[in-house]
């Protein structure tokens, strides 16, 4: 008997390293690893860093790990955008370049986990964001998640669907939580 998924949870965070914490690697692949063994399918941006360990974690727990990437096939994949291929089982050729990538991605998932990041991070934390899909931001990981409470502040807009944590098991827990608890499965 195949057992249940819960949720498509996408994990957004930074291909270059350089603005992470000094274990970002571990944190990666601890995400993955917690997303898997909290019963969920993890989806990436099917690139290096952050969703690559987290990639890495996934498979390492044996679970499912979907990549989207920019490019239109996996040749360009490879050779013009410079991208893995590894600890993905599937891998969406988006042809959308990364905007639309992020977009695709974005809404393909149930929830979304910042870590670190970038830009593009921040890109795809405004769309889950505008889209009302649930967040979750491993506070301390750098970049883009250690702005996000205060970009928040300043742009007056209110802080649901949010939720923040150090400890990455809990934070995959209290974003199923977020998540049951929008899928009405959980009295309040």
């Amino acid at each position: 008997m195949t057992k249940e998924i819960k949720y498509k949870i996408c994990v957004s965070g930074a291909a270059d390293l350089s603005c992470c914490c000094p274990n970002i690697k571990s944190l990666g692949e601890e995400i993955g690893r917690e997303i898997v063994k909290q019963g969920c399918i993890l989806l990436t941006g099917a690139t290096t860093g952050v969703p690559y360990y987290s990639a890495k974690g996934a498979k390492e727990a044996g679970g499912m790990s979907i990549g989207f990437s920019p490019a239109g096939s996996k040749k360009e994949h490879i050779n013009t955008y410079k991208l893995p291929v590894d600890y993905f089982d599937l891998i969406v050729y988006t042809g959308f370049d990364y905007v639309g990538r992020n977009l695709i991605l974005t809404k393909a998932a149930d929830g979304v986990i910042i870590i670190c990041g970038r830009t593009g991070t921040l890109n795809e934390f405004t769309i889950a964001f505008e889209t009302k899909t649930p967040i979750g931001v491993l506070k301390g990981s750098g970049g883009t998640a250690d702005l996000i409470e205060e970009i928040l502040a300043r742009g007056y807009r209110p802080k649901t669907k949010l939720v923040f944590d150090r400890d990455p098991k809990k934070l995959v827990q209290k974003l199923i939580n977020l998540l049951e608890k929008e899928k009405g499965r959980v009295k309040n």
